[in-house]
């Protein structure tokens, strides 16, 4: 089965960071990024700022391994991540990412 991990970043240099970690640990296949613009409550006052989201390829027995993984890498206290479980796309997609990641 495979899945794609949603996580949130506070900049284009931190995606990068960790888009490369994940690649080249072999827990991604492909890593999306582009910028957002966010608001949320943080400490009880309502905050916006300008983040990247990452749209990461893998397969979901490494979920657990890519949080974890996000985790050490990330600069934020509670980064946002989540992880979808993805039920039907092309098969042939999948197959190449069964080939760019390493078995756990």
């Amino acid at each position: 089965m495979y899945c794609l991990v949603y996580a949130t970043c506070g900049s284009l240099e931190e995606a990068e960071y960790i888009t490369k970690h994940l690649i080249q640990e072999k827990l991604a296949a492909c890593v999306n990024f582009f910028p957002i613009r966010s608001s949320y409550l943080w400490n009880d006052e309502i905050q916006k700022d300008n983040e990247y989201v990452l749209f990461i390829k893998s397969r979901t027995n490494l979920s657990n391994k890519i949080i974890e993984r996000i985790k050490s890498l990330h600069s934020y206290e509670v980064p946002a991540i989540m992880v979808y479980e993805i039920s039907d796309g092309n098969s042939d997609f999948f197959n190449w990412i069964d080939e760019q990641i390493v078995e756990y």
